[in-house]
């Protein structure tokens, strides 16, 4: 019985250790495998599970809230759709969500993917999927993989423009957001304090 308290207190000592050198659970879901076993000491096949047993987690949660076609109306509700699935990620990702005339999700997806500082887009890259979605109206979200949620001089130009272009089509563009592990700023309120 002693043994088996012994063996439990020592390998709760990585775990802590891991959690208090990441900086909590928030920390860890950014770390990869390699890194995970370098903070705990642990061997790299429980890092393994462990970074599995994150993503599973990370992807049941998004599964669960996909379930639920709720209004995407308020800033807070976008946010919390896009959170979980881009603040930690280690690379830019630009998101299209296009909206039916009730503000509810009619579809989510990836319009570019760019390294740790950006990705190139263009309004035809937007206006693309939602016209084919029939959108009546679209939420871009982005992350910056900085930490930093600020909207960058070529966040706000880029929203302009695709703000234009929707302008046209007539389906409107109702915010970007970016999102980031340091928060989340509308780049329209970025711009119009510009």
């Amino acid at each position: 019985m002693l043994v088996g308290r012994e063996r439990s207190g020592a390998s709760r000592a990585p775990a802590a250790r891991l959690l208090d050198s990441a900086g909590g659970l928030a920390g860890i879901a950014v770390l990869g495998p390699r890194d995970i076993a370098a903070f705990a000491g642990v061997h790299e096949t429980r890092a393994l599970r462990l970074s599995a047993a994150i993503e599973l987690g990370r992807r049941v949660h998004i599964a669960l809230g996909e379930l639920c076609r709720e209004p995407m109306s308020s800033y807070q509700e976008v946010e919390s759709w896009a959170r979980p699935r881009l603040s930690a990620l280690e690379h830019e990702e630009v998101w299209l969500l296009c909206l039916d005339g009730r503000n509810a999700l009619r579809s989510s997806r990836r319009v570019a993917q760019g390294g740790a500082h950006g990705c190139a887009l263009t309004p035809k890259d937007i206006l693309t999927p939602a016209l084919k979605d029939a959108a009546s109206a679209i939420v871009l979200v982005h992350n910056h993989p900085s930490g930093d949620p600020t909207p960058s001089p070529e966040d706000v130009h880029m929203t302009r423009a695709v703000a234009e272009a929707c302008n046209v089509v007539g389906v409107p563009l109702l915010d970007h957001i970016v999102v980031a592990r340091g928060g989340s700023r509308s780049v329209f309120e970025a711009a119009d304090a510009a």
